[in-house]
């Protein structure tokens, strides 16, 4: 799966906001200090984006796990299968339009 480096910069940010707080309160509940709660927030901030950057464009990399891109969901999936036919007007017995029979077993 390619991805652009604009979004893994994006992904960077925003997973640094949220695990930067969570670091800054645990430090916080564990010191009793805002100061140095602050302090350790803010040295993380700054090595773990680089290593979460190099992190998130490693794995950009590797094809392992990888499923492949996500298919649309079609509202009639079998719809090109669908093969018109000769539609008679002047016969009022003749209802079908369309054919749902197998292509490949014409019975």
């Amino acid at each position: 799966m390619k991805s652009k480096i604009r979004r893994s910069l994006v992904k960077t940010l925003t997973w640094r906001i949220l695990a930067t707080t969570d670091t800054f309160v645990i430090s916080w509940i564990i010191t009793g200090y805002v100061t140095l709660a602050g302090a350790i927030a803010g040295i993380e901030v700054i090595t773990k984006m680089f290593l979460y950057y190099a992190h998130e464009r490693g794995w950009s990399k590797i094809k392992w796990g990888y499923i492949g891109p996500e298919e649309h969901t079609h509202i009639f999936p079998f719809a090109e299968d669908l093969k018109p036919i000769k539609y008679d007007f002047r016969n009022k017995n003749t209802h079908i339009k369309y054919d749902f029979r197998d292509k490949n077993n014409h019975e």
